[in-house]
This record gives structure tokens, sequence and C-alpha cells, in this order.
């Protein structure tokens, strides 16, 4: 398996360069150049299978011979040892939580798969690696975990200062260690924009030895496919459902429509949005048009120009008609997201984090027009990450995990920096 360039003007890697390198030197996201097919008799027996079984056939044709298989073995084994259940909530509707992992987040799950490659991949090296990644929320708290103590590797995560909850922020300023925090006067959108502008930078390049861990990088992407296989093992449905994906940086939405593409069954993908609408506008209009992001409730989909998108477009060949046909997007206000998660809560005992309740309520639209079908939200956070929105819409305290009480217990450690790419060049150049 090969990887090439959604720029098209850079050399082709293997999943081990691109792992390495993040995003092509032209700028680009890498893509593969070929997508695997899974025989619809082995899907069909899905549930014969375990988890780890499932996830070395899935991820195997993508990394190739660049590990091991018994690597590869240990690898799938460590990033998928806690639950991923599938909940049934109401008539059609169904919950898949993937917050069981250390950090109660979805993203520990790419996260984690990626730190074990780039960690295996950093003994054929003999100089550090410096992995540089901005968040909107989760995806700092989980690469902060994957990669603590991580042999030749140092993190260096950029967060927009005020628009990360209390826990989110905690969880991705307190390792120390191999793990900096850079606290970003911006948004989500001007952290990105920087560590973007520092890959496309040639001179610091030269001097640091730079990869991402956003879902940018296939091997944060490419393991969220995981959790659809997951889902349909423990599908006992007749028809293929819906899946409803709470959408930021349409990573996770991405990873699941390519395993629709390898031969999984999927109904639809519903591309569930906040207020940050450039998809649904998109879907609309035809046009693509990023916009400046505005903070909600749902703050880790504040994303107003999400990257994988061009990797969804790749995938129907730039065609949105191909796109509409499995794909829509539905838009969601803070206050709607409030009312369901206060719906939910009394009506059916469960409690949504905001994302996830975007995802309920996309779902709700869709199953209000389709009234037979059955649907997936990903419930992709713990409401415990948000309790300064939680606990005051159901007036009552939630029960803290142990680990989250002890990581608000610890000294937060970050630096403040200005929305400037100079302000981090230079902090990179200094550390």
């Amino acid at each position: 398996m090969n990887y090439y360039s959604l720029n098209k003007q850079s050399p082709i890697a293997d999943f081990r360069q691109a792992t390495i390198d993040g995003q092509a030197p032209d700028g680009g996201l890498y893509f593969p150049d070929t997508i695997p097919q899974h025989s619809a008799e082995w899907i069909k027996d899905l549930n014969k299978y375990s988890r780890a079984e499932i996830a070395f056939k899935v991820i195997a044709p993508f990394t190739g011979k660049t590990i091991p298989e018994d690597i590869l073995w240990s690898i799938v084994n460590e990033t998928i040892d806690f639950p991923i259940p599938l909940i049934k909530v109401d008539k059609g509707i169904y919950l898949l939580e993937l917050f069981h992992g250390p950090t109660l987040a979805f993203k520990d799950v790419g996260a984690r798969f990626m730190s074990r490659c780039l960690g295996y991949f950093a003994k054929e090296k003999s100089e550090k690696i410096t992995v540089l990644v901005a968040t909107s929320g989760d995806t700092g708290g989980a690469v902060a975990s994957g990669f603590h103590n991580v042999d030749g590797v140092n993190v260096v995560i950029l967060y927009p200062s005020g628009k990360v909850s209390a826990v989110q922020e905690k969880q991705l300023t307190t390792f120390g260690g191999n793990i900096q925090a850079l606290e970003v006067e911006g948004n989500f959108d001007d952290c990105q924009k920087m560590v973007k502008e520092a890959f496309r930078d040639k001179e610091l390049k030269e001097k640091i030895f730079l990869t991402s861990a956003n879902s940018i990088n296939v091997a944060r992407w490419l393991p969220q496919q995981f959790y659809y296989f997951f889902a349909l093992r423990q599908w006992k449905q007749k028809e293929a459902p819906v899946f409803s994906v709470p959408s930021g940086n349409f990573g996770n939405i991405c990873a699941g429509i390519m395993a629709w593409k390898t031969g999984l069954p999927v109904k639809h993908f519903i591309a569930a949005c906040n207020s940050n609408d450039v998809v649904s506008d998109y879907l609309h209009t035809g046009i693509y048009q990023p916009k400046t992001a505005v903070p909600t409730i749902s703050n880790a989909m504040d994303v107003g120009n999400p990257s994988n998108f061009s990797r969804i477009l790749e995938l129907f060949h730039n065609n949105a008609d191909h796109l509409k046909d499995i794909f829509s997007s539905y838009t969601t206000s803070d206050d709607r997201t409030r009312e369901v998660m206060l719906d939910v809560y009394r009506n059916d005992d469960y409690l949504l984090d905001p994302h996830g309740a975007v995802g309920y309520d996309a779902l709700l639209n869709w199953l209000s027009m389709h009234p037979n079908d059955n649907g997936i939200v990903l419930e992709t956070a713990h409401p415990i990450k948000f309790l300064d929105i939680v606990e005051p819409l159901i007036q009552e305290q939630i029960e803290i995990p142990e680990n989250i009480r002890y990581t608000m217990s610890k000294q937060k450690d970050s630096i403040l920096i200005g929305n400037n790419y100079e302000a981090l060049r230079s902090f990179l150049l200094r550390n």
C-alpha cells in the first residue's frame, strides 16, 4: 500500500513515510492509492471474530510491509484494550460508546495506534521526532496520553485559550515530561493553521524532525475504521444502519466512509454539525467556503475549515452528486443541544455529552423522515468532560471517575503564545 498527496505534487510514500511525515511535502494530505476490499462472507461473520482479529484485518492492508505482523498485532491489541459497547436507547436509536479509553474520548483509539506505530518507527531513527498537534478539545488529551514517555518522541500540543473544557485542559496540560502544551490566543482554526505553516516551513524542517498527530496523519485517521466494524459486530438488525457522527475536522466520519468503501454495509452517513456548518452549506450550495469558527458547547467540533473533508471528496472522485447518495449533513444549535441532552436524560435515563447530543439530534431528524430505519450515534466523549455544561443543565452532580479526579488535582502547565506562526516557530527552535 502506498500513499499519494491530494495536492499531487509530492512523491509516493509508504505507510511508514506517510506516518513520519504527517503531511506531504507539498502541503497535501496523504491518501491510499488503493482501497482494500473485504468479502461479504467475512463481513457477515464479524461476530465470529475477536475485536483484535477484526482490527488487524482492517488495518493490515494499509500498513503493508512497514510493520512486522507480530508487532502490528501487539499494536492493535494495545490500541483497543477497552470496551466499545453498542447500547440501545430508544426505538431505532443506538449509541456506540467510544469513551471507555484512558482519556474518555473516541480519539484514544487513533492516538494509541499512532503513538505505538511512531514509537516503532522512531527506533530506526537517530534523531528525536517532534509531534506537533492542534486540538479543539479531545485530541490533545488523547495524544498526550498515547505518547507520554514514548522514547524518541517529543509532543507539542496547541490549543485555543479559554475554548476547551476544564477537564480537557487538565488532560492535555498535566503530563509533563515529553509533552508540552501551548495555549494559543485564538481559536482551533488558528492553531491548525500554525501547525500547517510549520509543515510548509522547509528551513524549520531541516532543523527539527516534525510530524503531526492530528487526523491529517494516516496513522490517526485510518484506525478509526475499527469502531464501525465493532458496531456492526454487535448489530442485530437485518437492515444496515444509518451512522450519525458528530463532526468537526471530519476524520471520524471519513474513516467510516472508508470502512463502507471496503465493504462494510451502511445505509447512510450523517455528519452531525454544530453551528460550524461549512459542510452543510457545501451540500446545499456546491461551494466549499471556509468560515471563522464560532465557539459552541460542543467545542471539539468548532472547526471552520475541516481538513479531512478533502479526503471525503477524494473518496467520491470529487463528485458531489455521488457523495450525496450516501452522505448528508445536519446542523444543531446550542439551545437544541441542551434540549436533547435534557430530554434523553429525563425520558431514557441516559446522559449524553454535548457532542453526542448533536449526533442524537441529527439522527432524530433523519428518523422523522425515514421512520423504518435504525441508526447508530457515535457517542464520542464522556459527559464528565463537560461538567460546566452538563451539571447546571440536569441540576445534579455527576460522579467523577477516580482518574479524572486525580487529573483535576494536578497543576496545569502550559505556555501562553500569541496567535501567529512566528510565536510557534520561535518556541520550536528554542526547544
